[in-house]
Order: C-alpha cells, then structure tokens, then sequence
C-alpha cells in the first residue's frame, strides 16, 4: 500500500511541475498579417505600424481625392517593391500589397503627394 501510495504522490509531483508555474515569460503574441490603412481626409491612419514577415497592407481611399501609395524613397520607390502592387487609388478603392517578405521597415508616402506628412508612414517588417 505504500508503494502505491509513493507512486500516485511522485506521478502528482512530475504532473504539478510539468503543467506550468515556470518563470519565463510566454512569447509576445504576433501582430496581425494585415493591417489596413485608411485614407480619410488627406490623413493616412495608422501611419506607424507592425506586420510579421509574409503580411500585407490594405489601402482603403475614403477619401474625394486620387492618391497613389508607393514606397519610400520618393520618386524610386525601391524601399520595398511589395507596394507597387498598390499604386493609384480611385476615392472608394481599396488594395493591397504584395506579401511582405523580408524583415525591415518600409517607409510609404503618397506620389502625388509626397511633402505632405500625414500621408507618410512606416511599417516594421518581423
């Protein structure tokens, strides 16, 4: 009886120490694979954002003007090539770009309008 007693209370103990109370902290949990950006106004928002490798951004144009979204630098666009596939943007027209696949961070602007800073933005590829 003893040895059945030792035995259900040494399973119990592997069990209780397996089952968690570790001190590590659990990872942070990944962002979303896409964020989408509104344009409203002449303001893009988010302009500062996140996406794991592999994500996507959509462009929604809610506002009454053209605008047409590329990648930093201007007028080369070569930061990050995955935003050509966005370019111009009808008011009421949304997109995306392609899969973003390497670990960076992109800065995005406007074309047509590429001094002004609330249509600016970056998003941090991880």
């Amino acid at each position: 009886m003893r040895l059945m007693i030792r035995g259900v209370l040494l399973t119990a103990t592997v069990l209780a120490s397996a089952c968690g109370g570790g001190a590590s902290d659990p990872s942070p949990a990944p962002g979303p694979s896409t964020v989408t950006v509104t344009i409203t106004n002449g303001v893009a928002s988010p302009r500062t954002f996140t996406v794991p490798r592999g994500g996507q951004v959509i462009f929604t144009n809610n506002d009454t003007v053209v605008h047409e979204m590329y990648s930093d630098p201007h007028p080369e666009h070569t930061d990050c090539p995955e935003f050509d596939s966005v370019g111009r943007l009808a008011p009421g027209q949304t997109r995306q770009t392609n899969n973003l696949a390497t670990a960076r961070t992109c800065g995005f602007h406007d074309h047509l309008n590429a001094a002004t800073s609330t249509l600016r933005g970056s998003v941090t590829i991880q």
